[in-house]
């Protein structure tokens, strides 16, 4: 809160127990090991492909609950803690450059892969309208590409095939 909204005293009396019910409101919610993730910020023709995808996605991938990550939004969804984390509407990777790169298709959906520093895994889609990013922390990669198992169905209806703007 801005040092500014404390100046005036009596403001600040008045407001008092609303400031108490927001920090106690606010210590709340940020222990319940929520996830987050950056919310891309894709043209609308993608912004479109996303909310589709976003309607078809699987309630449970690899076995685990949806659970979506904040801040709230149709371009991102989670499964699981700690979260398997979906995001649609990114930009294309870099690597995808390289000839090099590693790649694997899974049910019919194509898949940048690439090893992050921390452990985790970060897939990116190929040939479709819009990228979609699918990471599997660490402690989830024992399943291998399950998840992806899981999401391509959803992918397969409501993101065509095809080279994203």
């Amino acid at each position: 809160m801005p040092v500014n909204s404390f100046r005036h005293r009596h403001h600040s009396v008045l407001r008092l127990p609303a400031l108490v019910l927001l920090i106690t409101v606010a210590g709340c919610s940020s222990a319940d090991d929520s996830a987050s993730a950056a919310v891309p910020s894709p043209g609308a023709k993608v912004t479109k492909l996303c909310q589709n995808l976003d309607k078809v996605l699987p309630a449970r991938v690899d076995g685990q609950d949806r659970r979506d990550p904040e801040p709230a939004s149709a371009l991102t969804a989670g499964w699981g803690n700690p979260a398997i984390i979906l995001r649609c509407g990114v930009v294309r990777p870099a690597a995808m450059n390289d000839p090099e790169a590693d790649g694997v298709d899974v049910n019919g959906v194509g898949w940048l892969l690439q090893k992050q520093g921390d452990g985790s895994f970060r897939f990116t889609t190929t040939l479709r309208k819009a990228y979609v990013e699918v990471t599997i922390p660490k402690g989830r990669t024992e399943d291998g590409m399950a998840p992806l198992v899981d999401v391509a169905p959803a992918i397969k209806k409501a993101v065509p095939k095809g080279i994203a703007d």
